[in-house]
């Protein structure tokens, strides 16, 4: 599937339905018996490292039984041909989405997006410029000299345009500059949403899920606010309203 193609599908999603719930959960049948709960709002589910560890791939067949999309979570960043091996073995797996780090380099990043072009049903491959737990710094003990937060991320998104990635994982607050780096020409993923009212948790720069969506994101990853809810599908339901 050309790039173009996979992006006006996933826009064509209502964006009620553009959030991803993020199963950080430490069993298969924990977060499948979650899944389960989320109704029509929650058709995309993100397994990152924790349950992936904990279940295996196996996990991602029993969540497309549930009738879920798989937002694959878990940030390769390798040599190029490790990394690419790696995105065929999840299109191979019928994921939606997969992740990797945008600092491991445009020659990785050019491996991912071709690994996954082999594929008719890939996976948008998703990069991660700056995590949104990261302050400036932070940012700067483990890469020193690189400019504000903004230039660093800016200039991760324009490699990660130019080696064919399909997406971007960037913070609510990186929103507005991002979208000015890269136009229309990439999904925005955006992590770090808490409804109002919500505590922050770990995540140092969060967003509303409406304000988020009107500084360019095109789908919002939620945990907690929905997985630590007495009522999970509400919880989702009351997020897509707000974005209806």
């Amino acid at each position: 599937m050309q790039k173009n193609q996979l992006l006006k599908q996933f826009r064509e999603v209502p964006k009620s339905n553009r959030i991803i719930t993020a199963l950080d959960l430490p069993t298969a049948e924990q977060a499948v018996e979650l899944a389960a709960t989320l109704g029509d709002n929650g058709q995309f589910v993100k397994v990152g490292m924790q349950l992936f560890t904990a279940a295996g791939p196996e996990v991602i067949t029993d969540l497309h039984e549930t009738g879920r999309k798989i937002f694959l979570d878990l940030k390769y960043m390798d040599i190029p041909n490790t990394v690419a091996g790696g995105v065929r073995s999840a299109c191979g797996l019928g994921v939606s989405m997969l992740t990797l780090h945008a600092s491991g380099g445009k020659r990785m990043m050019e491996a991912a997006a071709q690994a996954a072009s082999e594929y008719e049903n890939r996976a948008a491959i998703l990069a991660v410029t700056v995590l949104t737990s990261f302050t400036l710094n932070e940012l700067d003990e483990v890469a020193p000299g690189g400019g504000d937060m903004n230039d660093r991320i800016k200039r991760l998104a324009t490699v990660s345009l130019e080696a064919g990635c399909d997406g971007l994982i960037c913070s609510p607050a990186d929103l507005p500059a991002v979208r000015s780096a890269v136009g229309n020409e990439m999904l925005l993923i955006t992590p770090g949403v808490r409804p109002s009212g919500s505590a922050g948790d770990d995540q140092r720069r969060v967003a509303t899920p409406k304000s988020a969506m009107n500084d360019g994101a095109d789908y919002l990853v939620v945990g907690r606010p929905i997985t630590k809810s007495n009522n999970p599908g509400i919880a989702i339901k009351t997020i897509a309203q707000e974005l209806e």
